[in-house]
């Protein structure tokens, strides 16, 4: 399996903790809203695997380490997000990336602030 692919076990275990906004943070909108991640999880799970030395071949794997990785990554997870309503999400993502890598991170926010004063 592909790093990726072990993403879903991380998400679904960190996904109870995720605080989403009640709004869009570019337009306002109260509807359709999706939490982005400015770090790619599957880069940020690639990268700490690596760091850590750990060996993630299998689900059983992922799930033997997945507290340990969200607890390093509290941050990126928890505090580096935005909520966002789908459309500007689809627009973000069509600008970085499915996956965006983590070097622009501090582009995707200077993008996000960049629509909310259009939008303001």
């Amino acid at each position: 399996m592909k790093p990726r692919d072990f993403i879903k076990y991380i998400r679904d275990k960190a996904k109870s903790a995720y605080i989403k906004g009640d709004r869009c943070e570019i337009c306002g909108d109260e509807y359709d809203l999706d939490l982005h991640h400015f770090a790619s999880l599957t880069d940020l799970f690639t990268m700490w695997c690596r760091k850590n030395k750990k060996r993630v071949l299998t689900i059983d794997d992922v799930i033997e380490v997945r507290d340990e990785f969200i607890e390093a990554n509290h941050k990126e997870l928890y505090e580096d997000v935005a909520t966002l309503c789908h459309k500007h999400h689809l627009a973000l993502h069509s600008l970085f990336g499915k996956t965006p890598a983590l070097p622009t991170v501090k582009a995707q926010r200077k993008w996000i602030d960049v629509q909310i004063n259009k939008n303001s």
